[in-house]
């Protein structure tokens, strides 16, 4: 049977709410769902609503529809994150945060209507029969593949299936000019939430973390020891971006830097139980140094991460305040497959802050502060961060820090101009990855030369492939400033090919060379920057 764990979710998991959320019952109430339905006024008259519009109102009505919409009205005004997860969205949800599935293991592009292959996954079903990237799925079991009409979603269930069994594909490899048939057996297929590692510096190892799923913390502490085995003494430990996930899971990472009997975090209920979390002896990166990247979308698990060691005095916090999130959500089944994550109490770091975002004024609100960090000047200077001198805290070593809001790094790094944000987004949503895709698919031989290191070392963007690539932005109303930042497109299109012909750690690696925070850690690193900058935030009551 599967572990469960709290929750710390992001709120966009929220689709819809279902009848379920009305069974008290089934949500591990003490009352039995007799009890309930016979006692409790408010439960029955929605129950006896929903009966008489069922059986007797004029017109067929779909009243799951009406029970989502009263129902979400109802979430509302809870919290910005206790959150239902309807019967049909439960799948993709727990695959994702138990970290694998089950299918054919291929990354790939709908590449114009037919499936592309952008590369297999090492040692997975489809590379352990020849699957190259390139390569073309013309149909499995004879259902066909391609076509304008057919979703990604569609093909996705159709390479899914049961664990050990077969799948007969058709492919078309174009390097070869040749169609021919496989049979390859469905297996486990990881989501990684690794993203990727790597020696940063000759002595100081790299993790980016996306997310705290179940598998996580095995992840981690693989790519921890290899990189111990590399002669990593230091680590940079990337969460940017990282949304959160399982609190047990950010725990466990936790314990890893801190020594036995440190408090990691606690949390209390409505009630006011309090539950403390403590360090154990089993951590394998204790009293080296550590730095955690966080930015404005670290959230939940990950400030757990940050508030945690910040409060300890143990490593530094890089980049800029967090998101915010300090409830703890659980998981609970509504007995006709789907779910709700309810909020059931507040998290706190060591020194008793609780990062939470005020929400009392509804979502709308609760977001916008969000929003309002861009035009507050808050991601560009320290200074115009705003804090409540009602929530200042102290830590062992004597350094103040704040709750509320997020957590403040200890060295602040401002968010890049508008267009080096722009040559980022473009690269996270796929576009450099496309062109590269469709570069590559010319003619692949002509990087079969290089290995992996040589491409590192000595590959070059031409001037070529740079106004290839100019043409191809313009050519999807693409404008921006290419020429004054010739030197980062050439290194994005590089890291871009490099994650394509190799894997992603590579592309992580060469993308380092322009990363402001990499850059700040490597200046602390080199006593060109105190590990902690003097602040001059505004206070405000």
């Amino acid at each position: 049977m599967r572990k469960k764990y709290n929750y710390l979710g992001p709120t966009f998991l929220a689709m819809a709410l279902a009848l379920g959320i009305f069974l008290g019952g089934k949500l591990n109430f003490n009352d039995s769902p007799e009890k309930l339905f016979t006692t409790n006024s408010k439960k029955d008259k929605l129950n006896r609503l929903i009966d008489y519009i069922d059986y007797e109102y004029v017109d067929d009505i779909n009243t799951d529809s009406i029970v989502d919409i009263t129902v979400n009205n109802i979430l509302e005004k809870l919290d910005p994150h206790s959150v239902y997860i309807p019967k049909q969205e439960m799948s993709k949800v727990s695959e994702n945060m138990k970290g694998d599935f089950v299918g054919i293991g291929i990354n790939f592009y709908k590449y114009k209507d037919t499936i592309s292959v952008i590369r297999t996954i090492i040692d997975g079903p489809s590379y352990l029969k020849g699957i190259k990237a390139g390569d073309r799925i013309l149909m499995a079991n004879n259902d066909t593949l391609f076509g304008k009409n057919l979703t990604s979603e569609t093909i996705v269930k159709k390479l899914k299936g049961e664990k050990g069994s077969s799948v007969t594909l058709e492919v078309y490899r174009k390097q070869e000019n040749r169609t021919f048939s496989v049979d390859v057996k469905r297996g486990i297929v990881p989501l990684k939430s690794v993203d990727a590692y790597y020696m940063l510096t000759k002595d100081m190892g790299y993790i980016k973390v996306n997310r705290f799923a179940e598998s996580t913390f095995d992840e981690f502490k693989t790519a921890l020891k290899k990189l111990q085995q590399r002669g990593a003494t230091k680590l940079t430990l990337d969460l940017r971006d990282n949304p959160g996930g399982y609190l047990g899971i950010a725990e466990q990472m936790a314990d890893e830097f801190l020594k036995d009997g440190k408090l990691i975090l606690f949390t209390k209920n409505k009630k006011g139980k309090i539950n403390n979390i403590y360090a154990t002896d089993e951590g394998d990166f204790e009293d080296k140094p550590i730095y955690v990247l966080i930015n404005e979308r670290s959230a939940s698990a990950s400030e757990i991460i940050a508030g945690a060691l910040q409060d300890n005095d143990i490593g530094t916090i890089v980049g800029r305040r967090s998101f915010g999130k300090g409830l703890v959500q659980r998981e609970m089944e509504l007995g006709d497959g789907s779910a709700v994550r309810l909020t059931v109490s507040r998290y706190y770091t060591p020194t008793g802050r609780s990062i939470q975002k005020d929400y009392k004024k509804g979502n709308r609100d609760y977001y916008q502060k969000f929003t309002d960090r861009y035009h507050s000047g808050e991601l560009v200077s320290l200074d115009s961060i705003k804090v409540v001198d009602s929530l200042k805290f102290t830590t062992p070593k004597g350094k103040v820090v704040y709750g509320g809001g997020g957590i403040i790094p200890d060295v602040f790094v401002p968010i890049g101009s508008n267009e080096e944000e722009a040559f980022e987004s473009i690269d996270n949503v796929g576009f450099i990855s496309y062109f590269i895709f469709e570069h590559l698919d010319e003619d692949r031989q002509r990087y079969a030369h290089y290995s992996k290191n040589e491409f590192i070392e000595n590959f070059r963007v031409d001037d070529i492939l740079f106004e290839s690539f100019i043409a191809y932005a313009v050519k999807n109303n693409i404008k921006m400033r290419f020429y004054d930042y010739e030197d980062t497109v050439k290194l994005y299109l590089k890291a871009s090919l490099a994650e394509q012909l190799y894997n992603p750690n590579v592309y992580a690696q060469i993308k380092s060379e322009v990363d402001p925070m990499l850059k700040k850690v490597i200046d602390i690193e080199n006593g060109q920057i105190k590990q902690t900058e003097e602040k001059t935030i505004e206070e405000s009551n």
